[in-house]
């Protein structure tokens, strides 16, 4: 999501921040993602320019500062517009953010300086008038693009009453200047940054008759810096020594909790479990009678109720697990790098269209070594186990975006494209992963032998039950991550820039790999009760950390100063679908490791 810091100094806005398809549709699809990529990717070929040249500016939308989801069209409000508005083509990416580039009337020309070029005499009603001073009163910022460097101003400001003399009530002003300043490097532009002049303001208080003369200047400075590092300028923004200092300390520090976590675990675990592996080798009935997960042997490779369900689990968990670390690769190869605009929703559709064959294989495959036949019914499942809920909580929220005429609301053609997308490459990608996993079917091997008749649990203390478990496999791993994910909030819903992929992705390994250590000590918890129900709580218990998350996210908006429905409802309806999403990723992740645990004690009671 876009993601920009907004300062009040100087009154100016600076970022921090069923049937296959045939060959001709499957090559249109890939040509239109690779055109999506292309087309918000700068190369320097094409970005040089001569003295004199014209360089278009396109505006792009405003919204309320403290709304980063509540976007409208930079021509919602007043401003001066050509003749002919012209939207510029948009990639699918840039639709999905919300981006709308359109033509200006500013005539920056490449190293030519301008003072004070008019941009045009505009007389402003009553209810523009109130339009503005509501976008005032909001905080409201634009957005616009220069050669696909992104630039902000705010739109106005309040002076308080406690500035002003013998006044009743705030006073607002409209800003009718703005000021660029530009740096280039030779025939390549570097940066350019937008500042709202306070001396040059008109008062719209009140809602009357106004004749505004919007004007604008630009200067341009020569700059050392390349080209290939123009865009560092964004990720620098957020990176203040104190803002890092205490990042790397919150990564140390939690990295070094989780290791000795780990090691205590790890020491414990394997100490009792020797113990037990020793008792019973050794044949004396008496302490024999203490191992208690060894006499559930014949129960404890019974698979689950809700197969086809369990297994779409694990078949969708491994997709998204799988186009997270796609994810992860872009964005350590730089592909997806701050106001690249549109490539991570591109990036999104592309790597869960193609995964999607992960899900079908992996729910068909693991479905097919306990039953022969209904396995088309756990690839059905996983294919609308998380986009189901994903396409609900869409449409509410495009209905809502719709009703406030933001920038937010998916255009009808944009739906059909995505609709043709999921018909004709995800569902038939889908479907050949759950053939392929039919045809490579393999029994399950289990170490031993599973029972008729399952074997009665023993009453069992509150604490060892599923809501216990899934407590303490919940907190642990979040109160590891806690720092970082604030931090990703603040990218995703404030105004900072998430400029260290490494470390999300380290946290993340972390994540991964305590999620499987509790699971696997909760497992032989479990199983020391002789409760040898453990396929669907150790998934559980792995998914609770979004729990935990989701409940993060509530802390979050209530600390922050967003307001209003539409912000509301898109805050924690695609809050949910990422808690959503984080759930079955680690469930999986939980459950494998839990069985290869399981596999593992018993072929070690197997062999002695």
């Amino acid at each position: 999501m876009v993601a920009l810091t907004l300062a009040r100094s100087a009154l100016s806005l600076t970022p921090y921040m069923s049937k296959p398809p045939g060959m001709s549709v499957l090559l249109l699809f890939f040509t239109t993602l690779g055109f999506s990529f292309g087309f918000v990717t700068p190369l320097a070929q094409d970005h040089r320019y001569n003295v004199g040249d014209h360089v278009s500016l396109f505006v792009n939308k405003v919204g309320p500062l403290n709304n980063p989801s509540e976007t409208y069209h930079y021509y919602d409000l007043p401003f001066c517009r050509p003749d002919q508005v012209i939207r510029r083509k948009a990639s699918l990416g840039e639709v999905l953010n919300g981006d709308c580039l359109t033509n200006a009337l500013y005539e920056l020309k490449f190293r030519e300086d301008k003072i004070g070029e008019t941009l045009c005499q505009k007389k402003l009603k009553g209810d523009e008038v109130a339009k503005f001073r509501n976008a005032v009163s909001n905080d409201f910022y634009f957005q616009m693009y220069y050669d696909d460097l992104p630039l902000w101003g705010f739109i106005g400001k309040v002076e308080d009453e406690n500035w002003t003399v013998n006044e009743n009530g705030p006073k607002y002003y409209l800003f009718k200047h703005v000021q660029f300043d530009a740096l280039y490097n030779g025939n390549q532009i570097i940066e350019i940054r937008a500042f709202s002049d306070p001396n040059h303001v008109v008062d719209i208080t009140e809602d009357v008759d106004i004749s505004v003369k919007f004007t604008y200047s630009i200067l341009w400075k020569e700059t050392s810096t390349q080209f290939e590092n123009r865009m560092d300028k964004y990720s620098r923004a957020s990176l203040f020594p104190t803002h890092q200092q205490i990042r790397w300390f919150s990564f140390i520090n939690s990295f070094v909790i989780i290791v000795l976590l780990m090691g205590l675990l790890t020491m414990i675990f394997m100490r009792h479990l020797k113990n037990d592996l020793r008792k019973f080798s050794g044949g004396d009935e008496e302490e024999d009678k203490e191992v208690g997960w060894k006499y559930i042997h014949g129960d404890v490779f019974r698979y689950p109720p809700c197969m086809s369900l369990f297994c779409a689990v694990l078949g969708t968990g491994t997709q998204l697990l799988i186009q997270a670390a796609f994810l992860f690769v872009l964005a350590l190869l730089g592909v997806l790098y701050p106001y690249n605009r549109g490539a991570l929703c591109t990036s999104l559709v592309v790597t869960y269209t193609l995964t999607s064959v992960v899900a079908g294989y992996t729910a068909s495959s693991f479905y097919n070594q306990f039953v022969e036949t209904g396995w088309k019914r756990s690839v059905l499942l996983s294919g609308t186990l998380y986009l189901g809920p994903l396409f609900v909580m869409v449409s509410i929220l495009n209905a809502v975006a719709v009703s406030y005429g933001a920038t937010a609301a998916l255009p009808f053609g944009t739906i059909v494209v995505i609709l043709l997308i999921y018909t004709f490459v995800t569902i038939p990608l889908l479907g050949l992963g759950g053939v392929i996993g039919y045809r490579l079917r393999s029994e399950f091997q289990a170490p031993c032998a599973t029972k008729r008749c399952p074997r009665e649990i023993p009453p069992l203390a509150w604490y060892r039950k599923t809501p216990g478990q899934m407590f303490l496999g919940g907190l642990l791993p979040f109160s590891a991550i806690i720092l970082e994910l604030h931090h990703l909030y603040a990218s995703l819903w404030g105004y900072k820039i998430w400029t260290l992929p490494g470390i999300l992705f380290i946290m993340f390994i972390i994540l991964v790999l305590l999620t499987a250590m509790l699971s696997i000590g909760l497992t032989y918890v479990q199983l020391s009760v002789e409760d040898h129900e453990w396929w669907w709580r150790s998934l559980l218990r792995g998914g609770s950390t979004a729990i935990f998350m989701f409940g993060h996210c509530i802390y979050f908006y209530a600390r922050s100063r967003m307001s209003g429905f539409m912000q509301f409802s898109f805050y924690f309806g695609y809050n949910a679908c990422i808690c959503y999403a984080v759930f079955l990723m680690l469930g999986t992740i939980s459950f494998r490791a839990s069985l290869m645990f399981v596999r593992l004690i018993y072929h070690a009671v197997k062999s002695e």
